[in-house]
């Protein structure tokens, strides 16, 4: 059973098929799209996405330095399960 990036071929009317990797990037664009979105809601309906506890935010005078570390490793956990095979 071949995966969704995968596909199936005849070469030149032989009864032999090969299986090459496409990367369908009209699907790709179309996840992405959605995940932005989605990640929009979250945020509309007031989902604390990017200050959450663990990012270190740090204001001395005109002195600024913000780190998400949290927010950082949620979105490496998801996007890893998201591409996981």
């Amino acid at each position: 059973m071949s995966s969704w990036f995968e596909r199936r071929f005849d070469t030149k009317g032989t009864k032999d098929t090969k299986v090459r990797r496409v990367f369908p990037l009209g699907k790709v664009l179309v996840l992405v799209g959605l995940g932005i979105a989605g990640l929009g809601l979250l945020i509309m309906i007031g989902v604390p996405f990017g200050r959450l506890p663990g990012d270190f935010y740090v204001r001395r005078g005109a002195f600024t330095f913000y780190f998400p570390l949290a927010t950082s490793v949620i979105l490496i956990t998801l996007a890893l399960a998201f591409f996981r095979r």
